[in-house]
């Protein structure tokens, strides 16, 4: 058979007050633009020049969909239906973000892109049964549209075909709402509307436990600089918050509120996904970005709503299990405004 795969290209969302621009390499937020105080434009999200760049494999997951079951899954190892199944440990000793060739890597298919007042691109994936170790033919698809002036709306879903399977997808886009070149992320404050985090042990897999934030450096119930208590938490904040306490909207939950005070830009998140892993960039080190900026530690924050990690081995955190005749849907919405 001909191998009809689509090519990687570059897209863009655009409604006048907000810009976005995409790749359907991995469906990647390659570059966000919104205003600031003063009307000032400015790109938002860490990423890199070329589409060249992320084939590479030389952005940290920067902006990309991870799948087909995000974060850590400890040992690479679950049990489905009594089935034992085994994956890449391609973060020693755990299988993180799908694999080797996540759906990061993958290119998806462009099957609508739409202009005018609110402009949507939807992109498609089929991953295979046995692809990268897990079971089941799923179809994903990923439409981001551009809601209102500054809402930017990002809609998940999967389809598994004849076998049962498990989905856990994620958004993993690095904030800095100061401009992505603009140095670290420490000034900024946040709330997360959790009450409880899900500790970890030494390789960052959850230990089962779900743990009061209160008396903690994990207490974002109300807002905080980020920067106040990150050094009491090894190398910075890498942990999986549970979305229990925000108020709904259209069934959708507010998961959490970041601002830059230095260009008074707020993003407020939304979702219906029970939880949020709030990362500060721990790892990233002397990332080449765009524009010629050098991204180091904490140049950006990543807010990726997902189910809870290592959940298909941890019989109390919610079901990531997907089943014929069942969906999978995972919705973000992430609203900037100026405070």
């Amino acid at each position: 058979m001909a191998d009809q795969s689509p090519k990687p290209e570059t897209f863009e969302l655009s409604n006048g007050s907000m810009k976005v621009l995409l790749t359907n390499l991995g469906c990647t937020i390659i570059s966000l633009s919104v205003p600031g105080k003063d009307g000032v434009l400015s790109d938002v999200v860490l990423g890199l020049d070329s589409v060249e760049s992320y084939q590479k494999g030389l952005a940290p997951y920067f902006g990309c969909i991870v799948g087909r079951v995000a974060n850590r899954i400890k040992d690479g190892k679950f049990t489905l239906d009594g089935v034992q199944y085994s994956l890449p440990l391609n973060k020693p000793p755990n299988s993180l973000h799908g694999g080797n060739v996540g759906f990061d890597k993958k290119v998806w298919e462009v099957v609508e892109h739409k202009k005018g007042e609110t402009p949507s691109i939807t992109f498609k994936y089929h991953s295979h049964d046995g692809e990268e170790g897990y079971p089941g033919d799923i179809t994903i698809t990923a439409t981001y549209t551009l809601t209102s002036s500054t809402t930017l709306r990002l809609d998940m879903e999967g389809v598994p075909k004849d076998k049962p399977t498990i989905v856990n997808l994620a958004q993993h886009t690095y904030w800095n709402l100061a401009g992505h070149n603009s140095g670290n992320i420490l000034d900024h404050s946040i709330q997360i509307w959790a009450n409880h985090v899900i500790p970890v042990d030494q390789n960052t897999v959850p230990t089962g436990e779900i743990m009061s934030v209160k008396d903690t450096p994990f207490d974002f119930t109300s807002e905080n600089r980020i920067g106040n208590n990150i050094s009491e938490v090894g190398l910075g904040y890498d942990h999986n918050y549970v979305l229990d306490c925000g108020e709904e909207k259209d069934g959708l939950r507010h998961a959490a509120k970041v601002r830059d005070p230095s260009s008074s830009r707020v993003l407020n998140l939304w979702t219906n996904a029970p939880g949020v892993q709030f990362y500060t960039a721990n790892y990233v080190n002397g990332v080449q970005g765009k524009g010629g900026a050098i991204y180091g530690k904490h140049a950006g924050l990543c807010l990726e709503t997902q189910g809870f990690p290592n959940a298909i081995n941890q019989p109390n955190f919610p079901s990531v299990v997907v089943r014929p005749g069942e969906k999978y849907e995972h919705t973000m919405l992430f609203e900037f405004s100026l405070e």
